[in-house]
């Protein structure tokens, strides 16, 4: 499967994993949300506006333009339903954008600076792994507070997404 493909459907994954697992927060109170966590973050809104942020950051480097963050974990978290459907529409932006790529745009390199200093460059493929795999890290993190909870949280396996999408 040549690589454009690859991140067509992880980019797919990741937006169905997302709309579970906002899905099964929906169901929390607020107060469960912001409930102080032993995570680097603090809670698990504050950990979902961190991937949110963070997927802001990446896009703003696909596109060439400045992103305008100074932290990886941004003072300011909006509410969750604000968040939840920021989301979705960036997770819809990452979709079209791999929708639109070619193995030669897959192996352009970005250059950027990250935001706690230094210099990066990656290849827009690698971006948009990386951009999967960072909500996948933070998933974890999340399921680990709902358990804390009590609460099951959604079944999110790329098998699972594979067999449920056909």
């Amino acid at each position: 499967m040549p690589q454009v493909d690859h991140l067509q459907l992880l980019t797919r994954y990741r937006a169905w994993a997302d709309r579970l697992l906002y899905q099964s927060l929906a169901a929390l109170p607020d107060s469960a949300l912001i409930r102080e966590q032993p995570i680097v973050f603090g809670s698990i809104l504050r950990t979902l506006h961190h991937v949110y942020a963070m997927d802001q950051v990446w896009k703003a480097h696909l596109e060439g333009v400045p992103h305008g963050f100074t932290s990886r974990n941004p003072v300011d978290c909006p509410a969750f339903d604000v968040l939840r459907a920021a989301q979705a529409d960036i997770d819809a932006w990452y979709i079209r954008l791999a929708e639109t790529l070619d193995e030669d745009a897959c192996d352009e390199t970005i250059r950027f600076t990250f935001i706690g200093g230094g210099e990066g460059a990656m290849r827009r493929g690698e971006i948009l792994l990386h951009v999967v795999n960072h909500a996948t890290y933070h998933r974890g993190h999340i399921a680990m507070m709902m358990y804390g909870l009590s609460v099951h949280p959604p079944t999110t396996d790329l098998p699972v997404f594979l067999r449920e999408t056909g």
